[in-house]
């Protein structure tokens, strides 16, 4: 399987509909957060909102990128960067915010999209990297973990366990 992350352009129109349709078919909350903060269906505003390009209230500049499987010539995926942490982020949020979406998961395609996310995150000029999860979420866990993800804490957020991991970037 070789993946690579994209960001999102007007060829992948159909890519984007087909991966969000299976996710919200699925019920299941789709993440990263950005990819579901607007609604797809309007291609166009949608590729314009999609990522922030400035400090604004919790939000802080992020890239929001899509992993193409380049064989099957599909979405599995989506990462989320934020270019710095601010406090909220800073506690439960980090980077990198990754999802993969429902019919794809089991197949190791989260710690290769990590993996790439890494590079992106070198490219923005950072060496080390926040990544935090649901303690509940072993197969995210584990994805962190392969990507050199070492546990700082556990905390708890709204009654949930969140695991907070850093990965240092080689």
């Amino acid at each position: 399987m070789k993946l690579q992350l994209v960001p999102l352009h007007e060829k992948y129109k159909k890519h984007l509909s087909e991966m969000m349709e299976e996710w919200s078919v699925s019920g299941e909350r789709i993440v990263p957060f950005a990819i579901a903060r607007y609604d797809y269906h309007d291609f166009e505003q949608y590729r314009n909102s999609i990522e922030n390009k400035e400090n604004n209230g919790p939000l802080v500049p992020d890239t929001t990128l899509f992993c193409l499987d380049e064989d099957r010539d599909i979405f599995v995926g989506a990462v989320n960067i934020r270019h710095y942490l601010n406090d909220l982020l800073l506690l439960n949020g980090g980077h990198i915010g990754d999802g993969v979406r429902p019919s794809e998961r089991r197949k190791g395609i989260a710690s290769k999209m990590i993996g790439l996310a890494l590079k992106e995150c070198k490219k923005i000029g950072l060496d080390k990297v926040l990544m935090v999860c649901d303690k509940e979420n072993i197969g995210s866990a584990k994805s962190i973990q392969n990507n050199g993800g070492i546990l700082e804490n556990e905390i708890v957020v709204d009654g949930v366990v969140e695991q907070r991991y850093w990965i240092t970037i080689n």
